[in-house]
């Protein structure tokens, strides 16, 4: 039992799991204005929407792990390299490919209008941020990692 012990010391972990849970907590709320309907598949896997989770947890990682050893140690360097990565992917890959389905959704809408509709011809179009989810993300993240690794001092 000493490795749970461990775990629930570790600061870089805990602010990764807690800006990861509140991201999706906000999420759930902010896709019920956004859509009017209470998702809790979205709250356990959901891609895209606001605040960016992904963003959140890398950037907690990132501020956590220098809060804890500093930026000389290689710890920070692999977080902000994984920090940059993750974020210009939420905002241009995935965000390009959640335009993209839009478009393929309504053209095979177009196609099929009158005749019987494949729920599977949908793709998912939900899977990306803007520049300003990823920034919310990221302010989360950095706010949890910085007054969770002041508590645990």
């Amino acid at each position: 039992m000493g490795f749970l012990k461990e775990i629930f010391q570790n600061q870089c972990l805990l602010s990764v799991g807690l800006a990861w849970l509140l991201a999706q907590i906000i999420k759930v709320f902010t896709g019920y204005f956004r859509e009017e309907e209470f998702s809790l598949r979205k709250f356990l896997s959901g891609t895209g929407g606001m605040p960016s989770s992904h963003s959140a947890t890398v950037v907690a990682l990132l501020t956590s792990s220098v809060m804890v050893y500093g930026f000389s140690g290689y710890e920070a360097a692999v977080s902000l390299l994984l920090a940059v990565i993750v974020m210009s992917d939420a905002t241009g890959v995935r965000y390009e490919t959640g335009k993209q389905a839009k478009v393929i959704n309504k053209l095979v809408e177009e196609l099929l209008s009158g005749k019987a509709k494949d729920p599977q011809a949908n793709l998912k179009e939900l899977i990306g941020h803007t520049p300003f989810q990823v920034l919310v993300g990221a302010l989360l993240g950095f706010a949890v990692a910085f007054a969770l690794c002041r508590l645990m001092k």
